[in-house]
């Protein structure tokens, strides 16, 4: 059996991505910060679709956390590895650049881009001596296009795309696939305070997304229908951006 993590599993996008890779037959790790009643829930769906998992929870943002949690849960679990990385976890800081504090932009940055970094560069390790591995990175559109008010955002998500780009290189010779989904507008407690009236008459198909439709796009690139598949960055945005 295959073995997952999903980092910020607990809700949203990542809990539609927990549950349709236990569909696909992957024990899921689902990692969580603070709200474990939620993890603890979507370990239930997971088990509900007849697959296994457990939670694990630390900070992404800290690299202590994530470097004690990661090389714990290796050292416990001698013969396995974690072949199928999706960095999920992000957080929201919006504000426009002239009034931007401090740690709105260091807050974003450490939680959706140095996570990047320090849970992937654990992991990758056992992918390339077992030459296997998917790493799927949750981006966004704002990460693409830009969006005002998330000059912090932006930057943290175009710094994944960067870094996916370079490393599927690294690897690509050790049959390790890294490559991204860019969700537009979709529905969930991140976009919850959003005008969804007024922003679904920019996307072309009138409508916001939903979790479970990204979480198609990232149970199709850890697939082995996509071993040819690296350095990419797969939209999904009802073409809103193209």
């Amino acid at each position: 059996m295959k073995i997952a993590l999903v980092t910020g599993g607990s809700r949203g996008i990542g809990r539609s991505i927990c549950v349709k890779l236990a569909e696909a037959g992957h024990h899921v790790i689902i990692n969580y910060h603070s709200r474990k009643d939620e993890a603890e829930v979507t370990l239930k769906m997971v088990q509900e679709k007849g697959g296994t998992g457990e939670l694990l929870a630390f900070d992404v943002s800290r690299q202590n956390e994530v470097e004690s949690a990661l090389n714990g849960w290796i050292e416990g679990h001698k013969g396995e590895y974690i072949s199928v990385l999706v960095n999920n976890a992000g957080i929201r800081k919006d504000a426009l650049v002239m009034w931007m504090k401090d740690d709105e932009w260091n807050d974003v940055i450490n939680t959706n881009l140095n996570s990047f970094l320090f849970i992937t560069r654990i992991l990758i390790k056992d992918m390339l001596i077992h030459k296997s591995g998917r790493i799927v990175s949750v981006v966004s559109l704002s990460g693409i296009k830009g969006l005002p008010g998330q000059a912090n955002y932006s930057a943290a998500k175009a710094g994944v795309i960067g870094a996916t780009k370079a490393l599927a290189q690294e690897v690509a010779k050790k049959n390790v696939t890294v490559n991204a989904v860019a969700p537009g507008f979709i529905r969930t407690d991140m976009t919850k305070d959003m005008d969804e009236s007024q922003i679904k008459a920019m996307i072309p198909m009138n409508r916001f997304g939903t979790p479970e439709e990204v979480a198609e796009a990232v149970g199709f690139l850890v697939s082995e229908k996509a071993s040819y598949i690296t350095g990419n960055v797969i939209n999904v945005n009802g073409g809103l951006y193209t």
